[in-house]
């Protein structure tokens, strides 16, 4: 019964991971346009736009895609493992992941100057995509609900996961494995010697 248990859980925790994985690609694709848009924009410039500061918003875009791929690949690896460290490790990823979401969304909204907290953008994606929040506030606020709860469902699952243990645990004889089967069962004892002086024949 366990160890069904533990599958089922090992499944599920796999089929989210790969909602995350997915969001985390998209949030790379995503990235790597804007770079190639930003460096189209730099080549139209005098000197190659030297003096224009690095696009942070680009590159926090990106490396937040690549640690999203990150934790889930060890995700991935802990739940197939169902190693007590491993799984660890992961929880430890996606609680950070969740308190910086948690930071961000309370800066955001108890803080009436929280764009003065972030650098400037001279890309102006940061203002697009503020712009583009704001224009669909009600299916970006499901979508961050979505992710925010996929997100615990995995932390979640990878608890249950770590307190069942990766060890194999058995009800009864008949869960072992054919070749873990004790094999002397019906085994053919071998017969007893007795450690003595040997006996030798009286002498005619």
């Amino acid at each position: 019964m366990v160890r069904v248990v533990r599958s089922c859980i090992q499944s599920i925790l796999k089929l989210v991971n790969s909602v995350m994985a997915m969001v985390g690609m998209a949030m790379i694709l995503y990235a790597v346009w804007m770079i190639r848009i930003w460096q189209r924009h730099m080549d139209q410039l005098p000197f190659g736009g030297s003096d224009f500061p690095a696009p942070w918003f680009i590159y926090s875009f990106l490396g937040l895609g690549t640690t999203l791929c990150v934790i889930t690949c060890s995700g991935h690896i802990a739940a197939e493992t169902a190693n007590g460290c491993c799984l660890c490790l992961y929880m430890v990823f996606v609680f950070l992941i969740l308190m910086l979401e948690a930071g961000v969304t309370a800066d955001v909204f108890l803080n009436r100057d929280w764009e003065e907290d972030f650098p400037a953008d001279q890309t102006g994606n940061f203002n697009e995509f503020k712009d583009f929040v704001r224009s669909n506030f009600n299916i970006c606020k499901w979508i961050g609900l979505s992710i925010v709860s996929i997100q615990g469902l995995t932390l979640l699952l990878a608890m249950i996961l770590k307190a069942l243990g990766p060890h194999h645990y058995y009800d009864s004889d008949d869960d072992f494995a054919p070749d873990t089967a004790p094999l002397l069962k019906n085994a053919v004892h071998s017969p007893s010697y007795v450690a003595g002086d040997p006996v030798y024949g009286s002498k005619r």
